[in-house]
């Protein structure tokens, strides 16, 4: 048996994400949940829902939450972490709010939660925190004991989230016809965001243009690169591109997009493309129609060979990060010095979010941070 390793004060991990559909009759309801308060018509989401139903209206997401419980859990008990696991949504069941009750009635006091969000946004982290909040408020109206919550620090630039991408990329290379890898390129790809929420992504303080989202996603296809490089002995040229974007057309949005981008380096000659999709943690539904589907069409039009690059999912070395980032911060709860374990010139991000962190369009309470009224 495995020497029991500490993760006092914590009694639970908690895993927080999107939700998605499980079903065609789940598609509206939950991009009414997606979009309340937006006055978007029901025929509106019927259209956007499109992309679900292509797949069944499944979205890929709670299996691959569901694989990565299992993958942490397995993790936790090879090395002697007695940790239980629950798992949340923000849009779908399991709702949040419902985990959080379920967890209190197991007598959970001080949770730890980890977001399928691996960098610094206000849609990939302070949104998670409002929600949290939300969670909370609704417990405390119900008369319930509150847990105390915390989050796990951003881990873009832990080993373990990215040694998994750099032997994605090397395999979708070496999946590439032999006269045209060597001068393939490398598009990073990661969710595109509102420049305005990009610039504020923060401490905004410390960041310039693009505010930590940018700057966090660079420092990691950098990285990727790197090795790529180190590897193979091929110096492959890269970009740091965007997909998935929905906002209205006269709001700014980081670009390039990505078929814009193969089409331009279709353009300038390039021989093959590899997508590599660095800002998401597993193959959701974004991944499997924007890439898989749209810019994989888009490639097939101009002829241009691409191979789309894995995301990191339930692999071991993600839940073995994962288990070394909750002991990392039960440590520093305890008051021990600790060793953030981190790749790259950024270092280890924040352990708790700062006062105007990743600020919200208008003002809403949020748990985990700095500010939180959940103390």
């Amino acid at each position: 048996m495995p020497d029991a390793l500490d993760a006092t004060p914590y009694d639970a991990l908690l895993l927080l994400s999107f939700g998605g559909p499980e079903g065609p009759d789940d598609v509206v309801p939950f991009l009414e949940n997606v979009t309340r308060g937006r006055g978007i018509p029901k025929e509106r989401l019927k259209e956007v829902g499109q992309h679900y139903f292509l797949f069944g209206g499944v979205s890929p997401i709670n299996d691959q939450n569901r694989a990565l419980m299992d993958a942490l859990r397995k993790d936790f008990a090879e090395h002697g972490l007695d940790l239980p696991v629950y798992w949340g949504n923000r849009n779908w069941a399991p709702y949040l709010t419902d985990t959080l009750r379920e967890m209190v009635a197991d007598g959970r006091r001080r949770v730890l939660v980890l977001a399928t969000s691996a960098y610094a946004s206000y849609s990939g982290c302070r949104q998670y925190r409002e929600n949290l909040a939300d969670a909370l408020a609704a417990l405390e109206a119900e008369g319930l004991e509150l847990p105390k919550i915390d989050k796990l620090r951003h881990y873009f630039n832990h080993p373990g989230f990215v040694e998994p991408m750099i032997d994605g990329v090397l395999r979708s290379l070496a999946d590439l016809p032999e006269d045209v890898r060597g001068s393939a390129h490398i598009a990073f790809t990661t969710h595109s965001i509102p420049t305005a929420a990009a610039d504020t992504s923060g401490p905004v303080e410390v960041h310039g243009e693009g505010g930590a989202y940018v700057e966090q996603h660079l420092d990691v296809a950098q990285l990727i690169a790197d090795a790529v490089r180190e590897r193979t002995g091929v110096d492959h040229p890269w970009r740091l591109v965007y997909q998935s974007r929905s906002g209205a057309p006269h709001i700014p949005w980081l670009e390039p997009d990505i078929c814009d981008h193969l089409e331009e380096r279709h353009a300038a000659g390039a021989p093959a493309v590899v997508m590599a999709p660095i800002g998401f943690v597993s193959d959701h539904m974004e991944v499997l129609y924007d890439l898989d589907t749209e810019a994989t069409a888009k490639a097939a039009e101009l002829g241009l060979p691409v191979r789309r690059s894995a995301t990191v999912g339930a692999d071991p070395r993600f839940a073995a990060a994962i288990r070394e980032l909750i002991l990392e911060r039960a440590g520093s709860e305890r008051g021990q010095e600790v060793a953030p374990c981190a790749l790259g010139a950024l270092g280890a991000s924040h352990n708790l979010c700062p006062v105007g962190c990743c600020p919200a369009r208008a003002p809403r309470p949020a748990a985990a941070g700095a500010d939180t009224p959940y103390a």
